[in-house]
């Protein structure tokens, strides 16, 4: 199938089973076709199990296997999505949370990463580096989940701001962190012809270290502020460059097609100037959310650019969350695998918690916290369609099976039960805290 058919498929696929949720489930439309998709994927293996000659699950399986989730998120959708959201986080409202975010999308992550891959190490026997890896993937939340429940929750506005701002940055951290892991246990990967792109990049990282006469650490240390600052320079200089022009121009479609042009090319010139970006298409959004919408567009254009994003970011919701759904024909499901997926889960909450709560008690003698900010933000933490494809881009291994069934059991985990919870735990506990 060439990329029209396939994104005619997805297009048709998630229109159909968003129907089939909006008059059968009634769920939140982005986890409503995530389980019609879900459920559709377990009739088609019962069938199969029924009648096997039918081979509608090989040929499913391969259009699966050829849509390429993680290119076509990591590559396609991602900036995208991500610019979408961080365009309704002011600036201002992040400011004044800006210790905890910073603090939860740093140091948070590199807790989670090191308990999730400890913990993961010692329960299924794998070798430390790439259990590392597999903490990495695990560790990031999904914006994409966590700003769509946000919309729904109805949260304390300090609260919302850390979550939504927690996200989209430890997003662009974790991944930098996972490309760096990646290079250290698979120094070998990113050689090959038709990789992708995260093999490659890693594989440049890789090289890097391996030019430097310091230790592997201090090096990836290095590397991985280079990756990191180097996308947030490389975001506000494009955002503010688009602020500029957009300044002098009165034309919503034009203004328009310049955040478009932004959040697409932007994303792919970091990618070709190995700088982070994900943390380049979050910078650049705020920046054109805050300052373009205040100095340099009318009331009408800002119209056009919060609905046209808005459509946006529904829409890629709506087809990433139906390719999950399916890519259940992509996972391996063994009995070990099951178990040592179960396990993960519960490492994956705790490694959550540490990542919430040991911030959130260095900041609160200095910084006024929300009631109930460490349960709601663990509980809140939802992985997603990023985890997944981190997981499907690791280079061949005899870990990679265990690691893609974890990675997938966590998300949907995480998705439909963390996910459908949420907001009634948040009322709850701020019910109780009254």
């Amino acid at each position: 199938m060439n990329i029209l058919q396939i994104a005619s498929l997805l297009i048709v696929l998630a229109a159909t089973f968003g129907t089939i949720n909006y008059m059968v489930f009634r769920l939140p439309s982005a986890i409503g076709i995530l389980v019609v998709a879900l459920l559709a994927s377990l009739g088609v293996l019962a069938l199969e199990f029924v009648y096997p000659a039918s081979n509608v699950e090989e040929t499913i399986t391969s259009v699966v296997k050829g849509i390429e989730f993680s290119d076509a998120l990591l590559e396609g959708m991602l900036g995208l999505l991500l610019f979408a959201g961080a365009l309704h986080v002011k600036i201002a409202d992040l400011r004044a949370e800006w210790p905890a975010v910073l603090l939860m999308a740093t140091m948070g992550v590199g807790l989670s990463t090191a308990i999730a891959g400890f913990g993961f190490s010692w329960i299924t026997g794998m070798p430390l580096l790439i259990a590392l890896v597999f903490g990495a993937l695990i560790s990031p939340t999904d914006p994409v989940a966590v700003l769509g429940v946000l919309r729904d929750a109805k949260l304390d506005k300090r609260l919302e701001t850390k979550i939504a701002g927690e996200s989209l940055f430890n997003d662009g951290v974790g991944y930098v962190v996972y490309l760096v892991l990646i290079g250290l246990a698979f120094p070998m990967a990113g050689g090959g012809h038709g990789e992708s792109h995260v093999v490659a990049e890693a594989g440049h990282l890789a090289a890097e270290v391996a030019q430097h006469n310091a230790s592997p650490i201090t090096d990836a240390a290095i590397l991985f502020a280079q990756e990191a600052l180097g996308g947030m320079a490389l975001g506000l200089a494009l955002g503010w460059l688009a602020w500029r022009v957009m300044r002098r121009i009165d034309d919503y479609s034009l203004e328009v097609l310049i955040t478009l042009a932004l959040a697409f090319g932007g994303y792919e010139l970091a990618i070709w100037l190995h700088v982070s970006a994900p943390i380049m298409a979050v910078c650049a959004g705020l920046i054109i959310g805050e300052v373009s919408y205040r100095d340099a567009m009318t009331e009408q254009t800002r119209r056009y650019v919060d609905a046209f994003w808005k459509l946006i970011d529904e829409i890629l919701n709506a087809v990433l969350f139906l390719l999950i759904g399916v890519e259940l024909f992509a996972v391996t499901f063994e009995t070990s695998f099951i178990l040592s997926a179960i396990a993960a889960l519960v490492l994956a909450l705790v490694a959550r918690f540490a990542a919430v709560a040991i911030p959130v008690l260095l900041l609160r003698p200095f910084h006024k916290m929300p009631d109930n900010v460490i349960p709601v933000m663990t509980w809140g933490g939802l992985k997603g369609g990023i985890s997944i494809a981190l997981a499907l881009s690791l280079p061949d291994s005899e870990w990679k099976p265990m690691i893609l069934t974890t990675t997938y059991v966590i998300v949907l985990f995480s998705i439909i039960v963390q996910g459908l919870t949420v907001a009634p735990f948040a009322k709850r506990l701020n019910k109780m805290s009254t």
